[in-house]
């Protein structure tokens, strides 16, 4: 009698357990399926390419499915502050992000410190991701980075300026002396521009409040300013076109939003096209991907963009040619 009383106990024991396993791991799903991410984001500073980055990332992310209520995003702006990037950097960390955008690449290097090799970290926009350091390659990045790099097409910008300013003999090109990529960009286009046979003069700034100086400095030694992709630059772009339009130089910049502050034409890689690429590599690293092995996608194919307006203040002729690719393909200012 015992021995069936305890084999029953046993019977009933063993059913409770399957029972409690099965209505137990529901449970455990319904909690992940519904589990909403936090990311970060942090911006270096305002100004219409980093904005148009963010756009894109966050339509990137929604096309992922992380979107509303799906996800939490807490957005940082460090206004070109070192000790700001320090603070929100670290305040991700505090949060326990589950991930974090870098938009420019002090953002990203900063991002990168906090995260000390383990947070997912998804680069927006940076220009040499190897360069700076933040991965071993961009096909392998190796570590717990990747994500999208603009990459000027610094060829057709040479072109772009032969364009429009064919008897220009003396260029100038300006950067940030604190901005990895525009130095990576002006220095590139150095090269290429004393190739074609350019007489190339550099000029620096440290911060957006150098170049009203620097700029009536280098209005009056060249014939034509080369704008690179560059982070202060862009946003003391309106500053440099009132010292180059009084000197009657033309500017020829990086970027579409740099036409559109004053620049005359350029080449322009998409920036929301590459926040949205960085938007769906950041959804796919939340559903799982590894960082280590995801390639960083480097975009690459830029559409014309001229700025009218100014050629015609500048008393320049831009070609028929360049008019109407801009008009079919790219942008048109006027």
């Amino acid at each position: 009698m015992n021995k069936r009383l305890l084999s029953s106990i046993a019977v009933i024991v063993a059913f409770l357990a399957i029972a409690f396993v099965i209505t137990s791991k529901p449970t455990a799903d319904a909690k992940k399926k519904n589990y909403v991410p936090t990311i970060g984001i942090l911006q270096l500073v305002t100004h219409p390419a980093l904005d148009e980055i963010h756009r894109g990332i966050i339509a990137g992310l929604k096309e992922q499915g992380y979107a509303g209520n799906k996800i939490k995003i807490d957005y940082q702006n460090a206004q070109a502050n070192q000790s700001n990037l320090k603070t929100m950097s670290q305040k991700f960390a505090n949060e326990n992000a589950d991930l974090t955008l870098g938009i420019a690449t002090p953002a990203a290097l900063s991002l990168a410190k906090t995260a000390n090799g383990t947070d997912p970290v998804i680069l927006a926009g940076i220009t040499d991701p190897v360069g700076s350091d933040l991965v071993k390659t961009t096909k392998r990045p190796g570590n717990n980075i990747t994500g999208t790099s603009g990459d000027s097409p610094l060829e057709q910008h040479l072109g772009v300026i032969k364009q429009v300013v064919p008897h220009a003999k003396k260029l100038g090109i300006i950067y940030t002396t604190s901005d990895h990529g525009g130095e990576y960009n002006a220095k590139n286009m150095a090269k290429l521009a004393q190739a074609a046979g350019y007489d190339v003069k550099m000029y620096t700034i440290s911060t957006t409040n150098d170049m009203q100086l620097v700029a009536e400095t280098m209005a009056s030694q060249v014939d034509v300013v080369y704008a690179p992709q560059d982070n202060g630059v862009a946003s003391a772009m309106k500053t440099l076109i009132n010292v180059t339009n009084k000197n009657k130089i033309p500017v020829i910049p990086a970027v579409d939003t740099m036409v559109k502050d004053g620049g005359v034409a350029t080449i322009s890689v998409s920036q929301y096209d590459i926040g949205y690429q960085a938007g769906i590599m950041a959804g796919k690293v939340l559903k799982g991907k590894d960082t280590a092995t995801y390639p960083v996608k480097t975009i690459t194919k830029g559409d014309m963009v001229v700025n009218l307006k100014q050629a015609q203040l500048l008393g320049l002729k831009l070609p028929d040619s360049m008019i109407k690719d801009a008009e079919t393909k790219g942008e048109v200012f006027k």
